[in-house]
């Protein structure tokens, strides 16, 4: 059923867990989460983020994303990721989703903090949880470089921007990058156990995939709730989608379709075996 991010995030806090987060910017990759959260009796997001729109139209996969999750026999937030412009928000919303994140870690502390309290106001209206961003990680959504390189999120600074804007959920910066790893990342997780105390708020790892099964444990344990999971599931899809060209009985697309939601689908149960370890 369609819940709201508060309702999978009090979930995490109650149980001492991650609620993975998955998106889905195609049927496939929509099904193989949904159906491995209803496997294993967990909630799940599933997450449209703003830089797929390219691949899936917002107003095409939204109204999809909704309905599943609707009939979805598990608890299931719909949840908009990477957001920069607040009328793509508002679109979001009248959709139907119940949680959002507002990204604005590459502005300004004043500008990301005065927007993301635009954003707080606008999901209440609909019941919707927020998510925000504070610091940079080393590659934007989609695997893309920063500029800058990473900026470590500054408890203090965490502190004060959670009591100035009012979100559910902080995303801080501490060692992970979106895409896939070149090399073993190294996680600040005392960074993370810091401004989990100062904030009392779920934190939410961004760049979640190719993290190894002890660090994500170390990171639940410091205070991370949500885990951002998708690029070595897509990766899964795609070595499945080879493996089967790679043979002579394929004949029609579907076919590739369903290998690589089946695989994805393995991928998304071996995470979840991790974030939501304790209660199995």
């Amino acid at each position: 059923m369609l819940v709201t991010l508060r309702e999978v995030l009090d979930y995490a806090e109650r149980n001492g867990c991650a609620v993975g987060a998955f998106n889905a910017p195609n049927l496939e990759s929509l099904n193989a989460a949904v159906s491995a959260a209803e496997k294993y009796n967990v909630p799940v997001i599933i997450s449209h983020a703003q830089s797929h729109e390219q691949y899936s139209p917002l107003d095409v996969i939204g109204g999809i994303m909704v309905l599943v999750a609707k009939n979805a026999e598990t608890n299931v937030c719909v949840h908009l990721d990477h957001c920069e412009d607040l009328d793509y928000m508002r679109r979001a919303l009248e959709i139907g989703f119940t949680g959002v994140m507002y990204d604005g870690s590459a502005l300004s502390y004043e500008e990301n903090a005065a927007n993301t309290i635009k954003a707080v106001a606008m999901a209440k209206k609909f019941g919707a949880g927020v998510e925000a961003e504070i610091g940079q990680l080393a590659s934007g959504e989609g695997g893309g470089k920063n500029s800058g390189g990473p900026v470590y999120t500054d408890p203090d600074t965490a502190a004060r921007f959670a009591g100035e804007t009012g979100i559910d959920a902080l995303a801080p910066s501490f060692g992970t990058a979106h895409g896939i790893y070149k090399s073993k990342p190294v996680l600040d997780i005392k960074r993370v156990a810091v401004i989990k105390q100062k904030t009392g708020l779920p934190l939410v790892m961004h760049g979640g995939s190719g993290v190894s099964a002890e660090d994500y444990r170390s990171a639940i344990a410091a205070g991370i709730r949500k885990i951002n999971y998708y690029s070595y599931m897509a990766r899964e899809g795609v070595t499945a989608v080879k493996k089967a060209l790679g043979g002579d009985d394929v004949i029609y697309y579907h076919e590739l379709a369903l290998a690589a939601e089946k695989a994805m689908q393995a991928e998304v149960e071996k995470a979840m075996e991790v974030f939501y370890g304790r209660i199995f």
